[in-house]
């Protein structure tokens, strides 16, 4: 998706101001509040607040689903979501009460990023932070003010404990100054009228003002959630389909044809009246909410199914994926305006592009419509299509990756014929015909109806090519092509489906290339900076900027020196394990970056005084780690010192083998990508050329592409990847058992999956010397009993478990003692320690026949009686030094050393066994203790059935248990006169041990 700043006048951006006789005007029938709107603090006090706190607590088990409180009764007894929709149904029906029908000015507030009528702010984080500063008068270089203006940054104090939560540090830094403490009175409508004002406003200081009236009228807590509002990011843990569901049964409905939140307030008042059919479908000239694509599932052939196939019918549509941005098209007849077409378009967004492509032909500022004279069939009058807008170079005639689409259009403005790169809208769907709704119609037939009413402008606006398919091989076929093409990835389509509006459906899905390049599995880079992260990763560092070594960097004293150029920035693939291990190695080792003193001496970055990517915390090489990162390609940007970055960087795996001396030096990386243009070349010149050559045939012959061949099945060429990486081989003989392999076959494998090869044992250091019988050769080496050689079977053990374990990739196999052809006393013994007793490999997958005889082996041994103190201890040691090493606790092991009872109260029933007789409340308090117990035992805890155990250290029992049950428990312990006595607490410390994968002290969780 293109995010390049619109550099256009900001009015053009800007809806227009509508008037109280315009809106009466368009909505005649808009309801009308009979009092005033409530408080701005009632929102957080009956809305946000309750609902976060339901969102902070885990979800417990399924309870029984009761109307409890929606009739003044508590609602304690629902689930997490009943009590969700509970709470916003209160708040709506005390709407309706106090202040009327017309709720759409608390929408506004609850549901900001919805709000389509109103005008972004144009202001972020640290904008709202140098305001506050000046509003609260405090000195800039203060601790307080540091923390706003640097909210990312984790601090000691009270205000700067809230990383990456921008609007709860405010309220940290607020509530220290001398405001009001109670809640303001500003009311609702009057917060939106400020609100409208302040997104009016172009400048800071216009800005300032209306941000300190808010300031002078509201608390911290009411400041904080304003400030949310402003930046739209509430996550109050109920989405706008919950509130959309409670406010009226068709609210969503009506959102998704019209991304309209003030239509779904106003024409949906009333919960009685039901939407008419013809006002559920989608209209001319209003935006609605598109049908998106299902995510990639894990197998192809699972894909495939989900699209319904049929004997009669199997075939799915095969497209390729843009990069670029989602654009739906309405066009509508119009003899008032010069060319006699009006022209409107929208983002998946619901954002106006209009201004920015034209309302009609003879629009001047249009990019696009301006070429759209003839594009539709005699007879178009009304249209809406679905397509994506990118960005086409004519130089290269091809798509723009990461292009910059709004800078393209705005400079088609200006010079519509100018042959620069220029916005491009290639259409797939159309929905909407001549008055008559397609969306129900099959993909076929919508289809179908596009190719009848457009007619492509070349480069311009063009219908967006499919093909067809019925297996998986054709969609590799077309993965290998796009990746080549270095494309976002493809698009399966069922042409038998409707179109879904505001769905995600598998009727369409993606299928993304997962770094199917020659670049995605063995670049090994070096950390030398960290940026903090927002939200649940806030207060750490989140993400990295690597680099590569500059190895022909020298100081002044003409000595080599450590420094790296930076190359890319990863933030994907991590895991909380991942975050610990670097954290656990990186400790002590970060550097605040000073930008007033860069450290050149060890790292270089790009745009020079201006710092590109300037990290906040950066590493000595030395000191850092390597981690290995997958990408799609290789793209040119300004903003890395190489001049060159990774596309779509992931994080693959930390190598704790390597250190930064290791990792991809600038020239290493320069001669992979050269080599991989080469190769491309050179398969390009080959396909070219046997093309050439079929035409001397007089038989033809099935065209093979990327492995693949015409047939349906798939051919498998030869293993190929990267897992020999660095390493040098002699390779003296031929692979015997269990695999036929020649010398030359032997020293291709090795080549294609990034080793090298030589015809000597010192061409290279380290080499590692191969073979399978006793040759001359091989003899002589064996003489001096100083040379290890392996079989080549080891080679191919590396390469068929890289197969099949993909999350494995680029793992060298340890050597076993089958692995060895020759080998030195302490060789021989480091390969004993891969394999158990029955020589069963610890890290490879064996095969049936290698079963077999283990089995037979394993008969035929007498074992060793097992001490099972010693494996508990043994256990327990390597446990604890996971966990001291920065891993998490084995959810298996997470309660192991306690004995646990769980008290089941008595039932009123006088048949407890029969859930028929037993109230709501009683099942749940049932099931919750029986989850509980269950999850207990399964993370090691012995769980006894009575209460005389003397090894109890923890009695459960649930929440609502009466004062009488627990003071019995209490007795009994009294009167078995243990020396210790056990934890009496609620179901809720086991679930809430479970959740934090940790034991929590139990002193919050006691039964009272």
């Amino acid at each position: 998706m293109d995010s390049d700043p619109i550099v256009n006048p900001e009015a053009s951006q800007k809806p227009p101001i509508e008037t109280e006789e315009d809106l009466d005007e368009k909505y005649p029938n808009r309801p009308h509040n009979h009092s005033p709107t409530l408080p701005f603090h009632e929102l957080f006090l009956s809305l946000f607040n309750p609902l976060s706190e339901i969102k902070k607590k885990p979800p417990g088990p399924p309870a029984v689903r009761r109307k409890a409180g929606r009739h003044g009764q508590s609602n304690a007894n629902l689930n997490p979501f009943e009590r969700r929709r509970d709470i916003i149904e209160r708040f709506i029906a005390r709407w309706r009460k106090e202040v009327g029908d017309d709720i759409y000015p608390a929408f506004r507030l609850i549901l900001p990023d919805k709000d389509r009528d109103r005008a972004m702010y144009g202001i972020k984080e640290k904008v709202i932070g140098k305001m506050l500063v000046k509003i609260m008068k405090i000195d800039k270089n203060s601790e307080d003010a540091l923390s706003l203006l640097n909210w990312k940054l984790p601090g000691q104090s009270a205000a700067t404990r809230m990383a990456g939560d921008f609007a709860g540090r405010c309220y940290d830094v607020l509530s220290k100054r001398p405001m009001r403490t109670e809640v303001g009175d500003m009311s609702i409508e009057e917060a939106n009228e400020k609100l409208e004002k302040l997104s009016a406003a172009s400048k800071e200081s216009e800005q300032t003002p209306i941000l300190a009236e808010f300031y002078r009228r509201m608390n911290p807590e009411e400041l904080m959630w304003l400030i949310r509002i402003i930046l739209r990011q509430m996550k109050v843990g109920a989405t706008e389909r919950t509130f959309f569901d409670v406010w009226h049964p068709d609210a969503e409905n009506l959102y998704s044809i019209s991304s309209s939140l003030r239509r779904v307030c106003w024409e949906l008042h009333d919960p009685n009246i039901r939407l008419e059919a013809e006002d559920r479908g989608i209209t001319l000239m209003q935006c609605f909410q598109p049908q998106l694509a299902q995510f990639q599932m894990h197998s192809l052939e699972r894909m495939i199914a989900r699209m319904k196939p049929t004997e009669e019918d199997p075939i799915f549509w095969i497209e390729e994926k843009l990069d670029g941005e989602r654009m739906q098209l309405h066009m509508e007849s119009d003899s008032s305006i010069p060319g006699g077409k009006r022209f409107c378009f929208w983002s998946r967004k619901a954002k106006d592009y209009t201004y920015l492509y034209g309302n009609g032909i003879y629009d001047e500022n249009g990019a696009l419509t301006r070429h759209l004279k003839d594009a539709f069939a005699d007879g178009v009058d009304s249209i809406i299509l679905d397509g994506e807008m990118v960005t086409w170079d004519p130089e290269q005639d091809a798509p723009v990756p990461f292009g910059t689409l709004k800078t393209a259009a705005l400079s088609e403005q200006r010079n519509p014929f100018a042959q620069g790169q220029r916005p491009v809208l290639r259409v797939f769907d159309i929905l909407y015909l001549n008055g008559r709704d397609l969306t129900k119609y099959t993909l076929r037939d919508r289809r179908n109806a596009l190719q009848k009413t457009i007619k492509p402008v070349h480069r311009r606006f063009e219908i967006h090519p499919y093909q067809e398919a019925t297996n998986t091989a054709e969609i590799e076929a077309a993965l290998r092509t796009v990746v080549a093409e270095a494309s976002e990835g493809l698009v399966l389509k069922n042409p038998r489906s409707p179109y879904r509006l505001n769905e995600r459906h598998d009727d369409w899905m993606k299928v993304k290339p997962e770094y199917m390049t020659e670049f995605g599995e063995s670049l090994d880079l070096i950390v030398i900076g960290g940026y903090y992260g927002s939200g649940h990763r806030g207060g750490a560092l989140a993400s990295f900027l690597c680099g590569l070594r500059a190895d022909d960097v020298h100081s002044s004293q003409g000595k080599s020196q450590t420094k790296c150029y930076s190359f890319c920035k990863v933030g994907g693939g991590f895991n909380a394990s991942d975050y610990a291990n670097i954290r656990h190695r990186t400790d002590g080792k970060w550097i605040d970056w000073n930008p007033k003193k860069p450290p050149t001496a060890y790292i270089e970055l790009a745009g020079g005084d201006s710092q590109y990517e300037r990290p906040d915390m950066w590493i000595k090489p030395e000191d850092s780690v390597v981690l290995s990162v997958k990408a799609a390609s290789v793209t040119v940007s300004d903003m890395f010192r190489i001049g060159l970055t990774l596309r779509f960087p992931r994080f693959k795996r930390l190598r704790s083998d390597k250190d930064w001396s290791s990792s991809l030096s600038v020239q290493e990386f320069l001669d992979l990508k050269s080599n991989v243009e080469q190769e491309r070349k050179e398969k390009q010149f080959n396909v070219d050329d046997s093309r050439r050559k079929r035409l001397k045939r007089t038989t033809k012959k099935p065209l093979a592409i990327a492995g693949y061949d015409a047939d349906a099945e798939v051919k498998y060429v030869g293993p190929s990847g990267h897992i020999f990486d660095g390493l040098n081989f002699f390779i003296m003989t031929e692979s015997g058992a269990p695999q036929k392999k020649s010398k030359a076959e032997l020293e291709q494998l090795v080549k294609s999956n990034g080793g090298k090869f030589y015809q000597t044992h010192t061409a290279a250091p380290n080499t590692i010397c191969v073979a399978d019988r006793r040759t001359v050769k091989v003899a002589s080496l064996q003489k001096g009993n100083q040379i290890n050689i392996i079989r080549p079977s080891w080679i191919l053990d590396c390469i068929k478990q890289n197969e099949i374990d993909t999350g494995l990739s680029d793992f060298l196999l340890p050597q076993e003692p089958r692995h060895l052809f020759f080998a030195v006393e302490e060789k021989q013994a480091e390969a004993e320690l891969n394999v158990d007793q029955f020589k069963d490999s610890y890290t490879r997958d064996i095969t049936v026949d290698e079963l077999k005889d283990l089995l037979n082996q394993m008969s035929k041994t007498e074992l060793e009686p097992i001490d099972p103190t010693e494996t508990a201890e043994a256990l327990d040691t390597y446990i604890q030094e996971r966990v001291n090493s920065g891993h998490e606790l084995p959810t298996g092991y997470l309660f192991n050393g306690l004995t646990i009872y769980f008290h089941h109260k008595s039932s009123n029933s006088t048949d407890e066994a029969d859930s028929s007789k037993m109230n709501a409340t009683e099942m749940e308090q049932k099931y919750r203790l029986f989850l509980a117990s269950n999850t207990a035992s399964f993370a090691g805890a012995s769980v006894v059935s009575t209460l005389d155990d003397p090894s109890i250290t923890h009695v459960i029992v649930d929440p609502h248990c009466s004062a009488e049950e627990l003071s019995s428990i209490r007795m009994s312990w009294t009167s078995k006169k243990r020396k210790k006595l056990p934890h009496l607490v609620t179901t809720e410390w086991i679930e809430e041990c479970w959740t934090q994968r940790t034991v929590l002290d139990e002193e919050r969780y006691q039964a009272r």
